[in-house]
């Protein structure tokens, strides 16, 4: 399925179609939010350190990913799965329950 969004460019949205898919696109989210969020925290920092390289700042960006995905899998914050609900209202086969065997 193709829909034409507000900006007038296609997007497939055949994916959301999965309830699996779905939960998979809600932990992601949350993971490149928690990454985000980690990003901004060391932006912030209150001193320079006496040993900063750039080689140290992308080894600690790397460990920042793993441990946002990490987070993201394993004590979620819930804005994955408020993601998750969001979208999957949009999707109406998604919000019917299965149907009975034998019925």
């Amino acid at each position: 399925m193709i829909t034409v969004g507000a900006t007038g460019k296609a997007g497939d949205v055949s994916r959301l179609s999965s309830s699996d898919n779905l939960k998979a696109a809600g932990e992601k989210f949350e993971s490149v939010f928690t990454g985000m969020m980690l990003a901004s925290m060391r932006k912030a920092r209150l001193s320079e350190t006496l040993f900063d390289s750039k080689a140290q700042d992308m080894f600690r960006d790397m460990g920042d990913q793993r441990l946002a995905q990490s987070m993201a899998e394993h004590a979620p914050n819930g804005i994955g799965r408020a993601v998750t609900e969001f979208l999957s209202r949009s999707q109406p086969d998604l919000n019917q329950p299965p149907p009975q065997a034998g019925a």
